[in-house]
């Protein structure tokens, strides 16, 4: 018995699709991993078990065999708990073969409970790519609703996630997003002197310079960047989605839509900070973070 769910992994910033496959073969009992599993998907064992435990299914009392395609690509994270329950679920026939027909990203509670996990974004723009429905946790929609997919699914169980995958939930109205137009932190109309620099701001603003201001401690140099942010025009469409892409990817969640946000690094930040890094899978730095931006 077979059956496959498309799930996602982050290369940098891009989704790449990740196939998870299950197999049940009449073998000895057990449940094994492959595909370049980290220490956290090889615990989705008895993650998946519980959860299917508390959801009213059951593990299949015979040899399971979950690979993750490609073979080749690192995986991380707890965010293919739920496509490898619905895997299970389909390849054991507990559920009908279409739960497969979806894109799916989330953590797995023992009770059944569905998480956020880091990716929701890139599983949206999966969906979108493919035209396949988006399920996700409930606490991800608003990021994956970002890219635009018709039929984005939050559940907060895997009973609403084999529904969801099924298209026996019904629709729900996205998520309205705040009004991001907020007050500045630092208004320029507000800064008394400082002809000189705030010209340099605007011209930096205006023609998207890189700017470097000098001086002693006290002379306004910070006051005068957090009022940078003021006179940038909105972000685009298009650049909205790529900052989107680099939080998502850094864990942050969905960044301010509109309004350039503002990156303030401390000092005395290491060069991993700055430039990003990180064991496993690298996540974006400061830099990466004000793309399009203020660092």
């Amino acid at each position: 018995m077979f059956a496959s769910v498309t799930s996602v992994a982050l290369v940098g910033v891009e989704p790449q699709p990740v196939r998870v496959e299950v197999h049940i073969s009449s073998s000895k009992p057990g449940l094994t991993i492959v595909g370049l599993p980290d220490t956290a998907i090889r615990e989705a064992r008895d993650r998946v078990r519980a959860a299917l435990a508390s959801s009213g299914y059951f593990l299949p009392g015979r040899r399971v065999t979950i690979n993750l395609s490609p073979a080749d690509l690192p995986k991380v994270g707890s965010a293919y708990d739920l496509p490898i329950a619905l895997g299970i679920l389909a390849a054991a026939g507990q559920v009908p073969p279409g739960v497969g027909r979806v894109v799916a990203l989330g953590e797995l509670a023992l009770d059944g409970g569905v998480r956020a996990a880091r990716g929701g974004l890139a599983a949206g723009l999966l969906a979108k790519q493919k035209g396949l429905p988006c399920v996700v946790a409930s606490e991800s929609v608003s990021e994956a609703t970002l890219a635009g997919s018709d039929q984005v699914y939050g559940v907060d169980s895997l009973a609403e996630a084999v529904s969801a995958a099924l298209g026996e939930l019904p629709d729900k109205p996205p998520p309205d997003l705040p009004d991001e137009r907020r007050p500045p932190d630092v208004d320029m109309a507000e800064i008394r002197g400082q002809a000189v620099a705030k010209r340099a701001l605007e011209v930096a603003a205006a023609g998207g310079h890189h700017l470097l201001m000098w001086g002693p401690p006290g002379s306004g140099k910070t006051m005068l960047a957090r009022a940078l942010p003021e006179i940038l025009p909105d972000l685009t469409a298009e650049e909205s989605l790529d900052v989107a892409q680099v939080w998502s990817a850094s864990g942050r969640g969905r960044p301010p839509r509109l309004r350039p946000p503002f990156r303030s690094p401390h000092h005395t930040a290491t060069v991993a900070a700055m430039v990003g890094g990180g064991s496993g899978i690298p996540v974006p730095g400061e830099a990466s973070l004000a793309h399009s931006n203020v660092c």
